[in-house]
């Protein structure tokens, strides 16, 4: 996107002269210049080869200069230097919606605004409503920007933005004429959280498809409305961007938009080795200037002499290196999945019963579900005593001997005290089929304790899996410190298997300790800890999670029919 980031540093530059009081028409020829270089279809990189920058329409030779230096090092000294000398807070108040330079400087000028915090205290205080072309509206309208810069200072959980986009293009699929579809960027990655949401389209008619795009419901605000690009707020901060392409470059613009920024910079490497330079919208023939045209990414990168990589390893982390040699793995997929190995039941502290939970699997098509409802330690989640435990072991027989094609597996999810004990007896714990163990409390022991706690319920013969391995939540508690390395290699040698907690809030296992699990032979449960009916559809952001840690259908325990299942469980 280096078209998109060059705009963006000469908009800025032109932010940031306006700021200072230099001359308009340097602000103005900044402000040109970007707006040209944002809507080129040529990427930057290949007219700079060719030494035409200053041929572009704005583009005069001292910011031709800055270009260059952009393309060549990645940053412009000369908007460095005005970063540099520019009050810190003035530069930041550009980021409230509804504020441009002139504002800005109005604001320094008359009320000694610096920051966020004194612009936030003056709107409270009712001094910007006094000011020349402002008034209550206006200091609303601030207040209301500086609550959405606040809240935009963090990323967006992926469990927030893809239910999100998927919203999204369920109205934009009812668009007539909206061909392709679909969502790029970080989220298209699967990434545990994304900064905003990327989407592209094509249409024969853009201009309606944005106008379609803007009127959604749940559209709060338009940040820009172009004939082929639109950006909005929904959900008070979440910025979403559309683009309408060109469909014979469908594939190339997906295939750049959806990045990672590493990856793409590896790929256009191989494109230059090969003989091509390669922009978001073509592949171009450096012998001769041909321009390739892709409709569909798989084409691009076959023509690159390379398989098809999967969006969630587009990181740099070795797969350009195996996509050119023929060895990617076969990605982990949804239908891999026989069963889910770890659910809660109103035994404990989940919301619908047994038979409502088995009803649910089975309508997912699995052929099995552990209910694995707390143990009796953890009393905050009504955990089972060990008789309870027995009453709810009969009655899942009973409901097994009634069950036709679908085995209800009986688990416990069995704390991990401090000590390293775990919270029932060996003997009841024989009588399960599946145990995983898991840490709830005692968060903050020493990384050398909390290892050894966990290994120490890793020796026990009857524990499959480790639940939720680190602890974390995304965006609310870190994980608890413990060396992640020696347990992966406990649990290789103990034959234990680590848990992907599917609940978008954990993830955890997270992608890359999934794939140092994998590299040392230690089989993953994608599970969705589910407490609801409706949990069980987490399964989607495990099984992203364990696609970007490399993991094939061979890693995963619960990729295993039930037969072969059972036969690993009782393997001891």
């Amino acid at each position: 996107m280096r078209n998109e980031e060059v705009a963006r540093l000469l908009r800025e530059m032109g932010d940031l002269l306006e700021l200072r009081g230099e001359s308009s028409f340097k602000v103005v020829a900044y402000r040109r210049a970007a707006r040209t270089v944002e809507s080129m279809k040529e990427d930057l990189e290949a007219i700079a080869g060719r030494g035409e920058l200053e041929a572009i329409p704005g583009v005069g030779k001292a910011i031709a200069g800055k270009i260059s230096e952009f393309l060549e090092t990645g940053r412009i000294e000369a908007r460095d230097r005005l970063l540099q000398e520019t009050p810190p807070g003035l530069a930041e108040l550009l980021q409230i919606s509804g504020l441009g330079p002139k504002t800005v400087s109005m604001l320094h000028q008359k009320l000694g605004v610096s920051t966020v915090a004194e612009l936030e205290v003056a709107a409270r205080e009712h001094r910007v409503r006094r000011l020349p072309r402002m008034g209550p509206t206006s200091e609303k309208n601030i207040l209301r920007g500086i609550e959405r810069w606040k809240k935009r200072s963090s990323r967006i959980p992926l469990g927030v933005a893809l239910p999100l986009a998927q919203e999204i293009l369920g109205h934009l699929r009812k668009v007539e004429g909206i061909g392709d579809l679909n969502v790029a960027g970080s989220l298209r990655r699967g990434r545990e959280t994304v900064g905003d949401i990327d989407i592209l389209a094509t249409s024969p008619a853009p201009e309606a498809a944005i106008r379609a795009f803007v009127s959604i419901p749940v559209v709060e605000e338009v940040l820009m409305k172009g004939p082929t690009k639109a950006s909005v707020i929904v959900e008070e901060t979440i910025q979403v961007d559309l683009r309408i392409v060109d469909p014979r470059s469908f594939g190339t613009v997906i295939q750049y938009f959806t990045g990672s920024k590493e990856h793409n910079v590896k790929l256009r490497h191989v494109a230059l080795s090969k003989g091509y330079s390669l922009s978001e919208y073509s592949l171009t023939r450096l012998a001769d200037g041909e321009e390739l045209f892709f409709d569909r990414e798989e084409d691009l990168y076959h023509h690159l002499g390379m398989d098809w990589i999967p969006p969630e390893i587009r990181e740099d982390e070795g797969e350009v290196e195996a996509a050119l040699e023929g060895r990617l793995p076969r990605l982990v997929e949804p239908s891999d999945i026989k069963g889910d190995l770890h659910v809660h039941s109103d035994w404990s502290d989940g919301r619908h019963s047994i038979e409502e939970m088995v009803r649910a699997a089975q309508g997912l098509g699995y052929e099995y579900m552990a209910m694995c409802d707390h143990s009796h330690g953890l009393g905050i989640a009504n955990g089972l005593a060990e008789d309870r435990l027995r009453e709810k072991m009969e009655l899942i027989r009973g409901l097994n001997e009634a069950a036709e094609g679908f085995a209800i597996l009986v688990g416990t999810e069995v704390e991990i005290r401090a000590d390293g004990k775990l919270d029932y007896p060996d003997e009841i714990l024989s009588e399960c089929d599946v145990v995983v163990a898991s840490v709830h409390s005692g968060y903050h022991q020493r990384e050398r304790e909390m290892t050894n706690r966990i290994i120490s319920a890793m020796e026990s013969e009857h524990v499959d899996v480790i639940g939720h391995p680190t602890g974390r939540k995304i965006g609310e508690r870190e994980a608890y410190e413990v060396d992640l390395e020696r347990v992966l290699e406990a649990a290789a040698r103990t034959g234990t298997a680590m848990e992907i907690n599917a609940h978008p809030s954990r993830l955890d296992l997270n992608d890359r300790w999934s794939r140092r699990a994998r590299e040392l032979g230690v089989k993953l449960a994608i599970n969705t800890d589910a407490h609801s009916t409706c949990g069980l559809s987490a399964m989607e952001y495990g099984i992203k999670t364990a696609r970007r840690g490399w993991l094939e259908r061979k890693d995963v325990l619960n990729a295993l029919g039930l037969a072969d299942l059972m036969k690993y469980l009782e393997r001891g």
